[in-house]
């Protein structure tokens, strides 16, 4: 046996080596491209990006043939660059700073000279072309918006930077990648498959013919098309109600996540960051700090929720037993507590559950919340307990949606409070405007839509999510993932009921909408600015969170409209206007549509006019 064990591990030992020699030289191409690649010219096609529509099959976001002048800095021999400058519209400053960023990135490889050349400049171009070796057209599709709204939700595509190309080997220079929203999100899909095509060249490096018959050569892929969640006519008409406000409005659909409309004010048409002049328009839109149109405040911006929160509250005190639907107090417009503390609100006289929803009452809330928190040994246990309820609903953390921006909001903990008070001597009282979704709470509107979601399905929701259907392929399994909360699905109904008498009774009467039912919390947020180093309360942001109908569920919403003052003013409004849209997709409330579309609320973002006429005291109506 050990006579015949070196034979067999020589024969083994070269049969390896031959079996991947045959595969190196016969049946992988890609050694014998490189090795050969002084005669060749590899050309890469770039495929079109995938079209993007409505969840009704709206097309909004597809391409347009562009071309972009490509350059391989070894390769430039004895070229009038004065005639090229003068072809292309170029100085000679323009033309050198090019040549110089191509030759730091290759002098053998293609990078981008000059993007996006309309037709005009290509034409003079593809004329003279043999008489500048070293450049070449390459075509590439840009994108084209067929609305001139979503621009938060479609983002945008640029030149992929220097820090990527080192990173990813797909990208090469000149590139376009997706940035923000869903181009971002779903770059790897929308993006398709590069195509390569291989040139022979000849000793006077001129292309001369396809290598090998075109054996080696690919075909580009197409970009995966995609249907959002997104209602177009939905979003069109947000935008148009927000016009001269700042705010957001989110809707969701409560028995799927699916975004129905995602909008951020003030914003901009996306058809500013495609073309010749993105590059110069994204720059004024990314300078202008007063507006902030790149700022998506539907994801990004945190709030106090204000009243809205005032649901969670009494769910708590009915899921912990603290209360129930009949549990009253006496409320003399407003709340004391702790040594002459006073929360002010329009109750009067005893308070159940369903009242003091409708009419907003702080110390029906007030006191539900020292209940829920005092039934603990200690108040460090009662609010960490309290925190884990509101994080069942998925508050103070990442929504996990499928747009690459967002922030967590904040649900305070015992540590927090531990922090603020080193010496521990904090109680429900100290902390009590918890109950009344101001102190340390904050949320996002995204996140506050989410909540009213749950709420309208009696205790779950799904993961929200913009895109429905992606073409040949399953949406991500966690946006079909049922999330439940750890409130009991019996104690929601009371909460609704009181939900719906705020349209009949309460804060928002005057709002309803003919024959839809809807369920709705009004609310404000305190606003504060730092003037000449003082903290300075300005008008309150203007909050409303709904669902429609109130059986069987179609559409949650929140509106926020930054210093709008009290919810039933200009929030509450446009969540109505929203809602009659989207189920009836017309509108009846024409005298509302008109005040809200003639409100301006400029003046108010003018921060000496704001200082000057909008000072508040310190003790305010939460409604």
């Amino acid at each position: 046996m050990r006579k015949l064990l070196f034979p067999i591990i020589i024969i083994t030992s070269a049969s390896i080596l031959i079996i991947r020699i045959f595969y190196l030289q016969i049946l992988n191409h890609s050694y014998k491209l490189k090795a050969e690649n002084n005669s060749i010219k590899i050309q890469y096609v770039i495929p079109e990006r995938g079209n993007i529509f409505d969840r009704y099959g709206k097309i909004l976001v597809t391409n347009q043939l562009s071309y972009d002048i490509m350059v391989i800095p070894g390769e430039i021999k004895n070229i009038d660059t004065l005639e090229l400058c003068k072809l292309l519209k170029i100085n000679k400053g323009e033309f050198s700073k090019q040549i110089a960023k191509a030759r730091s990135y290759s002098t053998r490889l293609p990078s981008l000279f000059l993007a996006q050349l309309d037709r005009s400049k290509f034409s003079a171009f593809q004329e003279k072309i043999r008489n500048f070796p070293g450049f070449y057209f390459q075509k590439r599709m840009l994108r084209k918006y067929t609305v001139n709204y979503g621009a938060n939700i479609f983002g945008y595509t640029t030149q992929v930077n220097q820090e990527l190309l080192k990173e990813n080997s797909y990208y090469k220079s000149g590139d376009l990648i997706g940035k923000q929203g869903v181009e971002e999100s779903y770059e790897d899909l929308l993006r398709g498959i590069k195509g390569i095509k291989y040139f022979q060249k000849d000793k006077f490096n001129r292309k001369i013919g396809s290598y090998q018959n075109g054996n080696y050569d690919t075909l580009a892929v197409k970009g995966t098309d995609m249907n959002l969640s997104i209602d177009a006519e939905l979003q069109s008409y947000g935008e148009q109600l927000m016009v001269h406000k700042r705010g957001a409005i989110v809707a969701i659909e409560p028995q799927t996540g699916e975004i129905l409309a995602l909008i951020t004010a003030p914003s901009y048409d996306p058809g500013l960051l495609t073309g010749s002049s993105r590059s110069k328009n994204y720059t004024k839109l990314y300078y202008d700090s007063i507006s902030k149109p790149l700022y998506n405040r539907a994801l990004l911006a945190e709030y106090p929720p204000g009243s809205p929160f005032k649901i969670l509250t009494g769910l708590i005190g009915l899921q912990e037993g603290v209360i129930n639907e009949n549990t009253s107090f006496i409320c003399r417009h407003g709340f004391s507590y702790g040594r002459g503390s006073f929360m002010k609100c329009h109750g009067e006289g005893p308070h159940q559950l369903r009242n003091g929803i409708y009419n907003s009452c702080n110390t029906y809330f007030g006191n539900t919340y020292m209940l829920s928190i005092n039934r603990y040994s200690t108040p460090s246990k009662g609010v960490d307990s309290w925190a884990n309820y509101l994080k069942s609903f998925g508050l103070g953390n990442y929504m996990g949606y499928d747009l690459p921006t967002g922030r967590k909001g904040k649900i305070p903990t015992s540590q927090t409070y531990n922090k603020i008070y080193p010496n521990r001597k904090w109680k429900s009282t100290t902390i009590i405007s918890n109950s009344i979704g101001q102190g340390e709470v904050l949320m996002t509107p995204i996140q506050l839509t989410s909540m009213m979601a749950a709420v309208a399905n009696r205790g779950y929701y799904y993961t929200p999510h913009i895109v429905r259907k992606i073409a040949g392929q399953k949406i991500p399994s966690r946006f079909t993932t049922k999330h439940i909360t750890a409130i009991e699905k019996k104690y929601f109904n009371a909460v609704i009921d009181g939900l719906s008498d705020v349209y009949n009774f309460g804060t928002a009467r005057g709002l309803n909408v003919p024959g839809i039912e809807i369920c709705g919390k009004t609310g404000t947020a305190e606003n504060f600015a730092r003037v000449n180093g003082k903290r300075v309360q300005l008008t309150d942001h203007s909050i409303f969170a709904a669902f429609a109908p109130k059986n069987n569920p179609k559409i949650a919403i929140a509106v926020l409209i930054e210093n709008g003052g009290a919810g039933r003013t200009i929030a509450g409004p446009i969540a109505s206007l929203m809602i009659e849209k989207y189920l009836k997709r017309k509108i009846s409330l024409t005298d509302l549509e008109i005040k809200v579309l003639n409100t301006s609320l400029e003046s108010q973002y003018n921060p000496s006019l704001e200082l000057k006429n909008k000072i508040h005291p310190k003790n305010k109506v939460s409604l």
